[in-house]
């Protein structure tokens, strides 16, 4: 099978590189992509940057020019407090925006021509791997062009999604190509900080020390269990 992995940052590629055998790369419009095998299945990585257009543009430069079967994107994600804490990771269930709204006749989250959630595949959020562990949590994770870190942002997502689990600024729009050019989707992050809490950048950069044995080892489970 083949599988597109993208991630936002280069911390998060680094902990994914050396998951990735027989590895090479290919530029393609500027972004490099790294080639090899996990398994049985050929993998393709790569980190898409920070935000919407990036995770967009990233996520449609490698379907068009790679083909993956599945595209999952993992990396790290900001808590709510809906029941996700720290090193905890989520997988999602649902995916939307926190931060689009088109205007009257439409609800919060609704990207023109879109359902206002997208799924992860279900037969993959199943999987035993990811269930039965109080460390993976299941639930929506929503998106938007914002590092999220105060209270009231917090609080603002939550009043139009309450049972938000974490937030990042990528999945949504990577979930949207996806959806958009037909091809499977799944997500899973680690939640890297509470926003809103107690010096949560501070967290956010202590974080990193603990992440290797968190998502990337989960997102391994799942790619051996396919």
């Amino acid at each position: 099978m083949k599988i597109g992995i993208i991630v936002a940052m280069g911390k998060e590629l680094e902990l994914l590189l050396h998951l990735i055998d027989e590895r090479s790369v290919v530029t393609v419009n500027d972004i490099s992509f790294h080639i090899g095998k996990m398994g049985n299945h050929d993998i393709t990585a790569m980190q898409c940057g920070i935000g919407k257009v990036n995770a967009a543009i990233g996520t449609l430069t490698m379907i068009e020019n790679f083909h993956p079967d599945i595209v999952m994107n993992t990396g790290v994600a900001g808590g709510t407090g809906g029941g996700a804490g720290i090193l905890d990771v989520v997988v999602a269930d649902r995916i939307a925006y926190h931060d689009v709204w088109c205007g009257p006749g439409t609800e919060w989250g609704d990207a023109s021509g879109c359902p206002r959630f997208f799924g992860s595949i279900p037969a993959l959020v199943s999987l035993p791997c990811l269930n039965g562990d109080d460390r993976i949590r299941h639930g929506l994770i929503c998106s938007g062009d914002i590092f999220v870190s105060k209270v009231e942002e917090v609080e603002r997502i939550r009043s139009v999604f309450p049972d938000v689990m974490a937030v990042d600024m990528e999945s949504a729009a990577i979930a949207q190509v996806c959806h958009l050019k037909n091809v499977a989707f799944f997500c899973l992050r680690v939640i890297s900080d509470t926003p809103g809490g107690e010096d949560n950048i501070s967290q956010y950069e202590n974080f990193w020390e603990d992440a290797p044995k968190h998502t990337f080892e989960t997102l391994t489970r799942v790619i051996s269990s396919i």
